[in-house]
């Protein structure tokens, strides 16, 4: 046996019950100084093992981590090596310290959870680009958060030559419709902003720190900040899409209209939009759907649609 399985064994048994020092050596057939090496290699690795001296004494581990799930089943272990495939399609920084976590999870399994594993593993791929510059960037704006530290950021704005320096407060990366985005505090503009993190050309760290805002969430912050502005008193106008249930789903998934959804039944939807979103975006959403659905109120969305699709017609046809 290895080193790694002798260990393996020891923390077995010291999982079932105490034990002493000879009746592992004995287990195991080998030295009692063996044992004596093991168990403090597995106290190096951070196993909490105690020694208790004198009659009755022995090795035995915590209650607590005795009741720890030290071994993953059948179904944790198909979901973390399908996480694991996820998780390498959206430029996750860690993705090497997963393949060794998974590495770990294979070789204390036999062969049969082996071949489970990855043949439920070869069921989902992704596709993306790698970036590897991109990749250490994340992999910084995750430390600069979990540790509070304020950042010094070079950004390019927009297809900009010029890079600008800016101070951020780094709150939370989100991932969204395949881009990155740093939700954070920007000490230029005094307030809560958003950056494309593939538009971040260098990060250093300032050497002081911050305080995150209890309970905030750079999810919900981006999300806000991508519907429409809306100024108070805004007249809003009711929408009412008649099609399939697929169709509304589709809709109602939408990060504009999912939020202004106010009511929903079997083959039509009503939605709330301010004026400006309603003649200016709306139409070039809905469009393509074509015939898919039908509007029946306003019917001065159906008039913009007629002015769009004419616009369109007549460009292609010149």
């Amino acid at each position: 046996m290895s080193k790694a399985d002798h260990m393996l064994s020891i923390l077995w048994m010291l999982k079932q019950r105490r034990r002493t020092a000879g009746e592992l050596a004995e287990a195991l057939e080998i030295s009692v100084r063996s044992v004596y090496r093991y168990i403090d290699a597995l106290c190096v690795s951070g196993v909490p093992v105690i020694a208790d001296a004198g009659p009755g004494g022995g090795y035995c581990l915590p209650d607590n981590f005795v009741e720890a799930p030290l071994f993953f089943d059948a179904e944790e272990q198909k979901a973390l090596v399908q996480a694991a495939a996820f998780v390498r399609g959206t430029g996750y920084p860690y993705v090497q310290a997963l393949d060794r976590a998974l590495d770990k999870l294979k070789r204390y399994s036999n062969v049969q959870q082996i071949e489970r594993m990855e043949s439920h593993e070869r069921g989902i791929e992704t596709l993306y680009t790698s970036n590897a510059a991109m990749a250490e960037i994340l992999q910084e704006l995750e430390s600069g958060i979990a540790n509070g530290d304020t950042l010094e950021m070079e950004y390019r704005k927009g297809n900009e030559e010029t890079v600008s320096l800016r101070s951020i407060d780094p709150y939370g990366l989100v991932l969204w419709k395949g881009q990155w985005y740093i939700v954070a505090y920007c000490h230029h503009r005094q307030e809560i902003r958003s950056f494309r993190v593939d538009r971040i050309t260098g990060l250093r760290c300032s050497g002081t720190s911050f305080i995150r805002p209890v309970d905030f969430s750079a999810r919900d912050y981006l999300l806000q900040s991508l519907l429409p502005a809306r100024e108070k008193g805004d007249k809003l106008v009711a929408v009412v899409i008649e099609s399939s249930e697929v169709v509304l789903n589709d809709l109602c998934s939408h990060w504009l209209f999912g939020h202004t959804l106010e009511q929903r039944q079997e083959g039509w939807a009503r939605f709330l939009l301010d004026e400006s979103s309603l003649f200016t975006y709306a139409p070039y959403f809905l469009l393509p759907y074509g015939k898919t659905l039908h509007i029946r109120e306003p019917a001065a969305l159906k008039q913009r649609l007629v002015v769009v699709a004419t616009e369109m017609a007549r460009h292609y046809e010149n």
